[in-house]
C-alpha cells in the first residue's frame, strides 16, 4: 500500500504540472461564468440556463482531463523509458497501474471541486438579491444541493471512463487509446439502444450479438442526470448508490485486465 500510495501521488503532481490540465480547467470555469452572460438572454430561464451549462462544461473539459491524461499515465513512462527504473524498484507492476489510477483519479476529485465551487459561485451571484417568493416559484432553487448529486455522478463517470484510458493505454498507442476510449465513451451513453434493437430487428442471431455488446459495453447513459436536476425532478439517493456500485465493479474488472496485460507485457 507504500508504493500504491507513492506512485498515486507522484501521478497526481505529474498531473498537476501539465499545462493542459490547466488549460482544461481554466477553460471550464470561463465557459461557467460566461453562461452568466448566456443565461442573461433568456428572461426567466436564466438559473436553468446557468446550471445546464455549468455541467455540460464540468463533464465535456473533465471527460478531456480523462482521457487525455488517462491515456499518458502509462505511455509516457513507457516512451521515457522509465519504467524501466520503475520496475528495477522493489515494487510490483500492479502497484503501478493501481497507483498511476489513483493519482489520476484524484485529479479529478481536486479539478471536479473547483469546477462546482465555480458553479456554485455563478449561481450565488445570481440569486443574491432575490426575493423569496420569486426563488419559490422555480423548478429548483438556485443553490439546489441536488447538483451535488449530479457532480457525483459525473465523477464517477469520468473515473470509468479514467479506467478505460488505461486499460487501453497499456497495449495501445496514445493515438489509438484515445481514438478507442472515445469510442467507447460515445457508444456507452447509447448502449441502451441496442437493449431496444429485438423490437426492430427480426433476425435472432442480431438480437443476441446486439444483447451481448449491450451487456458488455459500459452503460454511461444512467451517469446523466443534469437534465431532472436542472428541472428539480428528484433523483433517488438508492439510484445514485447504485450507479456508484455499477461504476465500482466496472472499475475494479477493468483495473484486472489492465494489471494482467501490463504484467505480461516485455519491456527488454
Amino acid at each position: 500500500m507504500t508504493a500504491i500510495a507513492a506512485i498515486a501521488v507522484n501521478g497526481f503532481r505529474e498531473s498537476v504540472r501539465d499545462k493542459v490540465l490547466y488549460n482544461l480547467v481554466l477553460f471550464a470555469i470561463l465557459l461557467i461564468g460566461a453562461s452568466y452572460l448566456i443565461g442573461q438572454l433568456t428572461a426567466g430561464q436564466d438559473i436553468k440556463i446557468i446550471k445546464d451549462l455549468g455541467l455540460a462544461a464540468t463533464w465535456l473539459f473533465g471527460l478531456l482531463i480523462a482521457i487525455f491524461i488517462g491515456i499518458g499515465l502509462v505511455a509516457k513512462e513507457v516512451e521515457r523509458k522509465s519504467v524501466y527504473s520503475l520496475l528495477a524498484k522493489p515494487i510490483h507492476r500492479y502497484e503501478l497501474i493501481v497507483g498511476k489510477y489513483a493519482g489520476l483519479a484524484l485529479t479529478l476529485v481536486v479539478n471536479l471541486s473547483v469546477m462546482a465551487v465555480s458553479l456554485y459561485a455563478v449561481l450565488a451571484y445570481m440569486r443574491w438579491g432575490v426575493d423569496p417568493a420569486v426563488e419559490a416559484a422555480w423548478d429548483a432553487r438556485a443553490l439546489d444541493p441536488a447538483l451535488l448529486q449530479a457532480l457525483l455522478l459525473i465523477l464517477f463517470e469520468l473515473m470509468l471512463v479514467t479506467a478505460i484510458a488505461l486499460c487501453f493505454s497499456t497495449f495501445s498507442t496514445p493515438i489509438l487509446s484515445a481514438a478507442f476510449t472515445f469510442g467507447l465513451t460515445i457508444a456507452g451513453h447509447y448502449s441502451s439502444d441496442l437493449r431496444n434493437l429485438q423490437d426492430v430487428v427480426a433476425s435472432s442471431s442480431a438480437q443476441h450479438l446486439a444483447r451481448a455488446v449491450y451487456w458488455v459495453l459500459p452503460n454511461l447513459a444512467q451517469f446523466d442526470i443534469k437534465s431532472q436536476v436542472v428541472h428539480g425532478r428528484h433523483v433517488p439517493a438508492a439510484y445514485v448508490g447504485f450507479a456508484a456500485l455499477y461504476a465500482a465493479l466496472y472499475i475494479s474488472m477493468l483495473l484486472v485486465i489492465a494489471i494482467v496485460v501490463f504484467s505480461r507485457r516485455d519491456f527488454k
